[in-house]
C-alpha cells in the first residue's frame, strides 16, 4: 500500500463530525501500515480545513472547479477519481452518510477497486486491512478483506471515535484543478432546502425516536421536547414515516438511516428487526414501551415498561433539570 486518502465533507464553514471520525480511522491504519495519509475536499474553504490538524491530518488536497459550485455526484466521483490517480492512493475512506454512500461505490467502480460498505471496524493485520461489518439486518457481523490493489471503504457514522492528537500540527493544503466538463454533471443539485436547524440523526450523539405508540403527529412534541432536553436529534420508525407523521430524513432503520449514537432512546417502538438493523450498534439503548414483551427490550440496556405519555414528560423534566436546557 502506498497512501490512504480520506474524503472530507464540508457543512457551512466546518467539516462534518463524520469526517473527523474517518480521519482518526485513517490515522490508525496509516500508523499500522507505516504509510502516509491525506485528505481530499472539493471546493473546500480555509475554515473547513483548519481543524483537521487537531486530528492528526497534515496534508489536504483541495480540488477546485467552478462546475462543483453546485454539487453533482457524477462530477464529484470523477474529481475524486482524478485526485486518487494523481496522489497514487490505494486506500480510500468515506464516511457512511448520504453523500459518502453515494460516492464510495461510484469511485470504486471507476477505480475497478473492491468496496466494503458500512464498516464498524478497520484493522491493519499481517499486511492486510481487515474490515468488520454487520450483516443479516445487524444480527451478525463478518470480517472481510479486499483483494484488489485499490480498496474503498465507507465507515458507519458514530462508530469510529474522532480522536484529537497532542500538540499543534501544521497543515499543508495543495490545490488541484480537475478536468471537468458539463457532460460530467449528469445529475446535480439545483436547490438546498433549509431544515430549520434540525440536527441530522447521522451526526447526532443522542437520538430520541418515536414509533407507532406515539399515536399521531400531534403527540410528537413529546419526542421533540425530550430530544431538545438532551441536545439531541429526533428520529422515527418506519411506521411513523409511512403514516406521514414525520419526514423520511428522520427515519432510522433498514430502509432509513443507520445510526450509532452514544445514546438512543426508543419511545413506543416495538423493535421490529428492520428498525433494530438501523440502531443496534448504539452505545446505550433506552426503551420505553407499555408492552413488556416488545422485542426492543431484548436489545436495550435500560428498559421502562410503562405508558410513554406518562413516562416521557417526567423523563424530560428530569433531563432538563440536569442539563439546564
Amino acid at each position: 500500500m502506498n497512501k490512504i486518502l480520506v474524503f472530507l465533507e464540508g457543512q457551512a464553514n466546518k467539516l462534518k463530525r463524520s469526517s473527523f471520525e474517518a480521519i482518526s480511522a485513517a490515522r490508525t491504519l496509516a500508523t499500522g501500515a507505516g504509510i502516509p495519509f491525506a485528505g481530499i475536499i472539493i471546493n473546500g474553504t480555509k475554515e473547513q480545513v483548519k481543524s483537521v490538524g487537531d486530528y492528526g491530518l497534515s496534508d489536504v488536497v483541495n480540488a477546485k472547479h467552478e462546475l462543483m459550485e453546485t454539487y453533482s455526484s457524477t462530477a464529484a466521483a470523477n474529481v475524486l477519481h482524478q485526485v486518487i490517480q494523481s496522489e497514487n492512493a490505494d486506500v480510500i475512506l468515506f464516511a457512511g452518510n448520504a453523500k459518502g454512500l453515494e460516492l464510495a461505490p461510484r469511485v470504486a467502480a471507476k477505480l475497478e477497486a473492491g468496496y466494503i460498505g458500512d464498516c464498524v471496524e478497520l484493522e491493519f493485520r499481517d499486511g492486510n486491512i481487515i474490515a468488520k461489518k454487520p450483516v443479516y439486518a445487524g444480527k451478525s457481523q463478518i470480517t472481510v478483506k479486499v483483494n484488489s490493489d485499490r480498496k474503498v471503504y465507507s465507515l458507519r457514522p458514530n462508530v469510529f471515535t474522532a480522536t484529537k492528537v497532542d500538540g499543534t500540527i501544521a497543515i499543508t493544503t495543495k490545490d488541484y484543478a480537475p478536468n471537468l466538463s458539463e457532460d460530467d454533471k449528469k445529475a446535480f443539485v439545483t436547490a438546498m432546502m433549509k431544515n430549520e436547524g434540525k440536527m441530522d440523526v447521522l451526526e447526532a450523539d443522542i437520538i430520541v425516536s418515536g414509533g407507532r405508540g406515539i399515536k399521531g403527529t400531534e403527540n410528537y412534541n413529546l419526542i421533540e421536547n425530550l430530544a431538545a432536553a438532551f441536545g439531541g436529534a429526533v428520529g422515527a420508525s418506519r411506521a411513523v414515516v409511512d403514516a406521514g407523521w414525520r419526514p423520511h430524513s428522520e427515519q432510522v432503520g433498514q430502509t432509513g438511516k443507520t445510526v450509532s449514537p452514544t445514546l438512543y432512546v426508543a419511545c413506543g417502538i416495538s423493535g421490529a428487526v428492520q428498525h433494530l438493523a438501523g440502531m443496534s450498534t448504539s452505545k446505550v439503548i433506552v426503551a420505553i414501551n407499555k408492552d413488556k414483551d416488545a422485542p426492543i427490550f431484548k436489545v436495550c440496556d435500560y428498559g421502562i415498561v410503562g405508558d410513554l405519555f406518562a413516562v416521557v414528560p417526567k423523563l424530560t423534566e428530569k433531563v432538563k433539570h440536569i442539563t439546564g436546557k
